[in-house]
């Protein structure tokens, strides 16, 4: 008789830093993509304040932007399945110069 085990992946040890762990709030994110790459940039807009800085950027491979758009619409639904339809507010008008652009 074959042995039909599937074979283990190797486990990931992933640390988490004390000051990463804090987090850092946005209420935007910019998404710009060129062939090869994504770049999502999170921004904090305060009320009355008329300028805004880039807070964390995070670029990711086309395969790794598509395994995060797919990983957080799994996790919209659990979150909507448990706690209810998240309701979208009124979104901030962008001007169109506001943040980097799509160059890589």
């Amino acid at each position: 008789m074959s042995d039909s085990k599937q074979p283990q992946q190797p486990q990931i040890n992933i640390e988490l830093d004390e000051a990463i762990a804090q987090g850092i709030y946005s209420n935007l994110a910019i998404i710009n993509h060129s062939s090869s790459e994504f770049v999502v940039d999170f921004v904090c807009i305060m009320p009355g304040t008329p300028k805004a800085k880039v807070k964390s950027r995070i670029v990711l491979t086309p395969q790794h932007a598509k395994r995060l758009l797919k990983a957080m619409a799994e996790n919209i639904n659990r979150y909507e399945a448990a706690h209810g339809e998240i309701k979208e507010t009124e979104q901030t008008q962008i001007p169109l110069n506001f943040g980097p652009t799509g160059q890589a």
